[in-house]
């Protein structure tokens, strides 16, 4: 498996990606808009996850295909991202048809970040649902924007990562995140990520792992001691261009949660609310992918999602105030 073009979840084929930012409140949104419905599916790991219109991606429930993703910062006040994400797409005519009305399917999810040195003022989330989603297309810009321009980590300041890895003679997968995690991206005290032994065409400037693993590689570093509830969050979308049952699309996201820990340390904790959509884009009634297939896709899931956490850490860039430096500037 190799990167693809743009190394971003836009070399899956119809993904388009759209950041709306509010730096002075450090807070903004990120919509995943695919140019046809997907098929879809959740995995929570975290145990405070702030999520809507989640529970009708189970594989048992009836709608198969979702018509946009939105990531929000703001914490519960950021679901409402996702009312100005469908209200553009039914003015659009986009959604499911019943009767007269357009009714579009938008998951989203948010992470905290009221407490990451922005103003006090509350941003208007259902307008910067609507700006993400006007904004959307396959140049994805990365670092600090979007549902990223307030997150954070344990050691350094997050932000809006992504990646992609081709697989010869299946498709392409991809994934983007934003990482506001409770722990930490890096080795212990040094500037190298965990996530260094997938890097690909030097995302991560090449540093690899430290010769010697520091003798602090397994201090738990947390953002917060003591542990301040629902203030983190690492959620995320991992992408594929094969085509997928809504059942092969939970295995899937559950798969990517693997990144999670490849790349942070430690993740899925009762404090954070770690949660990954999958999306499949290929055509209603392709056939879906065999067992094999599936296995690789699984693990290429892993490798990409790590390395789209780390990407988010690497461009992420300092804004005014940032209670963490940028890991560029350490």
């Amino acid at each position: 498996m190799k990167a693809g073009a743009r190394n971003t979840i836009a070399d899956v084929s119809s993904i388009r990606v759209g950041h709306a930012t509010d730096e002075a409140a450090k807070s903004g949104v990120s919509v995943i808009w695919p140019v046809h419905p997907a098929t879809a599916a959740v995995h929570v790991a975290g145990g405070a996850p702030g999520t809507r219109e989640t529970d009708l991606l189970a594989p048992e429930n009836t709608v198969e295909r979702v018509h946009a993703l939105a990531l929000s910062g703001g914490s519960a006040f950021g679901l409402a991202a996702a009312d100005g994400v469908m209200a553009a797409l039914a003015e659009a005519g986009e959604g499911f048809a019943v009767g007269p009305h357009h009714i579009p399917i938008v998951p989203s999810a948010i992470l905290f970040d009221l407490m990451a040195g922005g103003n006090d003022s509350r941003p208007d989330y259902r307008a910067l649902g609507r700006q993400a989603l006007r904004q959307a297309s396959t140049d994805i810009r990365l670092g600090s924007l979007g549902a990223g321009t307030g997150a954070m980590t344990a050691t350094v300041r997050g932000g809006i990562g992504s990646a992609s890895s081709v697989l010869d003679g299946i498709g392409t997968i991809g994934a983007l995140v934003a990482v506001n995690a409770l722990g930490n991206p890096l080795i212990g005290s040094t500037r190298h990520f965990w996530a260094a032994p997938f890097e690909q065409r030097g995302e991560l400037g090449y540093l690899g792992w430290p010769a010697l693993m520091p003798e602090d590689a397994m201090t738990l570093r947390l953002k917060h001691r003591p542990v301040l509830p629902n203030t983190n969050t690492t959620i995320a979308v991992i992408a594929t261009d094969a085509a997928l049952t809504k059942a092969q699309c939970k295995r899937l996201a559950m798969a990517a949660h693997d990144g999670f820990t490849r790349a942070l340390w430690p993740a899925h904790l009762p404090m954070d609310g770690d949660l990954v959509f999958a999306l499949s884009t290929a055509e209603p009634g392709s056939t879906p992918v065999g067992i094999e297939t599936m296995i690789d896709l699984c693990a290429s899931a892993a490798s990409t999602m790590a390395r789209a956490i780390a990407r988010g850490i690497y461009e992420a860039k300092p804004l005014p105030g940032d209670p963490k430096p940028a890991w560029r500037n350490l």
